[in-house]
């Protein structure tokens, strides 16, 4: 997670909101941060970018043996996109109140219709993770 911190600094370093996101699937270690603004697209997402560079590098867009770390509760885009790329397990900073679609709004990565369902680990780092983001957004208002 603090690697993940490290990435979401360099993110808002950068203009974009600050969430890093770590990806780790036996010995492969594939990292991203919000892109957003930098790029400019909607769907340049920390978790979406890592989900990308990883199956480009296994060659498979099943992600079975991959454990997923971001700084902050993953959007219903980045929990759907984790269930389809049927990542194994999700951990969090800090969570989402206005919408984390894992457990706090809504449950996208556990929910019993799906067909695939993430172990997750909530609230690694939480009080740091949350205090990054609330400093970003103190400054910009």
């Amino acid at each position: 997670m603090r690697r993940a911190m490290e990435l979401a600094a360099q993110a808002e370093a950068d203009g974009d909101v600050p969430i890093g996101a770590v990806l780790v699937s036996g010995d492969l270690v594939v990292v991203a941060k919000n892109e957003k603004e930098s790029r400019p697209d909607a769907t340049a997402h920390a978790e979406i970018l890592v989900l990308q560079m990883a199956a480009r590098q296994l060659s498979a867009w099943r992600l079975a043996d991959a454990t997923v770390y971001v700084t902050k509760e993953p959007c219903v885009m980045c929990a759907g996109a984790m269930v389809a790329s049927r990542v194994k397990r999700l951990v969090y900073g800090c969570p989402d109140p206005k919408g984390g679609a894992a457990g706090s709004v809504l449950d996208v990565v556990r929910h019993p219709a799906l067909n695939h369902r993430i172990e997750v680990t909530p609230g690694v780092l939480r009080k740091e993770t949350a205090a990054q983001l609330q400093a970003f957004f103190r400054k910009r208002r």
